[in-house]
């Protein structure tokens, strides 16, 4: 129940307009300050002096040895396991920090499966998070409009699935034939609504404001 979903498209809007239409509304309901805007890169090279997209998965084993953090051996060669266990435990809780939002944008082009991909060096995903005070508020990217390049980001998905032992995902035919068929250019994002009213009323945790938590249900 804590994944109650404000979800909306903006044809002819790219991320960064869509970031900055997310920022409004958090001013508006919140009365935050205008949000900070960092790349995904640049907070591990501030916070962890890693650059994730070329980093070897010995110096992000050594990163999270030397932080204390206990590994599972399962992660073994999967480097977006590791950037995630690095980004959930030292730098996920400090984005956001004061109640100012903070924006992160532009994903390894690995964790953004529908987004689009902006051909820079490295390239990266047109994918943007919302934070404020370590609570991650919303989700959103630039949709991607190429139905052959969804289908192989799918099979590809589905190659990953079955070599880690993982049941695999049917691949959504519906999405893929609309893509085929001409999705306009647009942009797309989930705010979660609980947590935003969580951090509206000052709540210390999200059973607070839910209307049927689980032990209440």
């Amino acid at each position: 129940p804590e994944f109650t979903m404000l979800e909306w498209y903006r044809p002819g809007f790219d991320y960064r307009h869509l970031m900055a239409e997310v920022d409004d509304l958090l001013r508006e309901v919140l009365r935050t300050p205008p949000a900070i805007l960092s790349s995904y890169a640049a907070l591990f090279e501030h916070h962890l002096q890693i650059e994730p997209h070329s980093v070897s998965i010995v110096r992000l084993r050594e990163c999270a040895a030397g932080h204390g953090i206990q590994v599972s051996a399962s992660l073994g060669e999967d480097r977006d396991a590791w950037l995630t266990l690095l980004w959930s435990h030292l730098i996920e809780p400090q984005l956001g920090g004061g109640g100012r939002p903070q924006i992160v944008c532009d994903y390894p082009v690995s964790q953004a499966m529908l987004a689009r991909v902006r051909p820079d060096v490295p390239a990266v995903a047109e994918r943007f998070e919302v934070y404020i005070n370590g609570v991650e508020l919303a989700n959103g990217f630039q949709e991607l409009q190429d139905s052959a390049e969804q289908r192989r980001r799918f099979e590809e998905n589905c190659r990953l699935r079955r070599t880690g032992g993982m049941p695999e995902m049917s691949m959504d035919e519906r999405l893929l034939a609309a893509l085929a068929h001409g999705l306009p250019a647009c942009s797309g994002v989930a705010v979660g609504l609980d947590r935003l009213l969580m951090l509206k009323l000052g709540a210390g945790e999200l059973r607070e404001v839910l209307a049927f938590p689980f032990d209440r249900a």
